[in-house]
């Protein structure tokens, strides 16, 4: 079973990803029982029907709207940011909205293209879930504590100026 990182702990990964191929039909796609990440596109195809199951989760791309889900984040359990570039800082600011905006309280996964010097920024931004490929994810784990004091505002932090005193 694969690990990922969650709430600074390494853990088995019980949510799978659901591919589907290009000729797939949204609305007749199937999504089996079980932990499924679901690609945005059939979430807004079958909002209803996937809606009323506690087991899904859904696949955000950076060029995808987070706006779109904005009655859904109450109700969903899992979103999974895919990064397809290491330079790439948009997932970062998509994060810290989903987190700040719409007060997303479930699991905020990172997958893709980042690397594990970025975890601790990652964190910053409302991200609790890493899924690193091929990395040793209990020395990973270390990096979510590379910055012991940060001035700026963050998902989870007030900026110093407003902790102190």
């Amino acid at each position: 079973m694969p690990k990922i990182i969650k709430d600074g702990q390494v853990i088995d990964d019980n949510w799978q990803l659901l591919e589907l191929s290009e000729e797939s039909e949204l609305s007749d796609a199937e999504v089996p029982v079980g932990q499924w990440i679901v690609p945005l596109q059939l979430w807004l195809a079958q909002r209803d029907k996937l809606k009323a199951r506690s087991d899904i989760g859904v696949q955000i791309s950076i060029d995808d709207d987070i706006e779109v889900l904005a009655d859904d984040y109450d109700s969903l359990p899992l979103l999974a940011f895919d990064f397809p570039a290491f330079m790439d800082g948009r997932g970062f600011s998509a994060a810290f909205l989903i987190r700040d905006r719409f007060a997303f309280k479930g699991e905020l996964r990172a997958s893709g293209a980042f690397i594990r010097d970025q975890l601790c920024y990652l964190q910053r931004c409302g991200f609790n879930a890493f899924a690193l490929s091929a990395e040793d994810l209990e020395a990973a784990k270390d990096s979510l504590s590379d910055l012991q004091e940060a001035y700026q505002a963050s998902a989870d932090k007030a900026p110093l100026f407003r902790r102190r005193g």
